[in-house]
């Protein structure tokens, strides 16, 4: 695995090396030992499955507030995503950064997403599938939400959401 540093504090793309042979392909997708060293979470609490058909669906921005922040680490399992991270620790150097990744299955990448960050992703095509190893269980009382489109962070979607929950459509604004 190869992990390539973003211009969040903390937060990676994993680059999967994978080996072909005539049987296909095999990769590592996980190491504890491999993530401890990098200095990041290595002990998962919870892996969850977000499945989604239509392209252009969004989903997010969400976080877990203190105390049961939540690490992520996610990866498509089939087809393609731009994936969203926007600091939201105050403390941070990069603060209000968002940063975006591609997802794409079929090059087994994935990002890794520190604690006090929000998350979110809008499909590129139909039938996208992403799995998430999280380092918290769900606290629903700690579940928070920041905009999509919120112009604080003025993030550069590829294209408007044609899919989104009542929810993600109502989330509140930073400031």
């Amino acid at each position: 695995m190869k992990f390539v540093p973003t211009p969040i504090a903390g937060a990676f793309i994993i680059e999967t090396e994978y080996y072909v042979d005539q049987r296909g392909v095999f990769a590592r997708a996980y190491c504890a030992e491999t993530f401890a060293a990098q200095g990041l979470t290595s002990h998962y609490s919870q892996c969850n499955i977000s499945q989604n058909h239509k392209r252009g669906t969004l989903r997010g921005l969400h976080y877990q507030a203190a105390p049961k922040s939540e690490a992520k680490l996610v990866r498509a399992t089939r087809g393609r995503v731009f994936d969203v991270a926007v600091d939201l620790r105050p403390d941070s150097p990069s603060y209000r950064t968002w940063i975006s990744v591609e997802l794409d299955a079929a090059r087994h990448n994935a990002f890794y997403i520190p604690e006090g960050c929000a998350h979110g992703f809008l499909t590129l095509e139909d039938d996208c599938e992403l799995f998430y190893q999280v380092s918290e269980n769900y606290v629903p009382e700690l579940s928070r939400g920041v905009r999509f489109d919120d112009p604080a962070l003025a993030i550069a979607w590829p294209f408007r959401p044609e899919v989104i929950s009542e929810r993600d459509a109502t989330l509140g604004f930073l400031d």
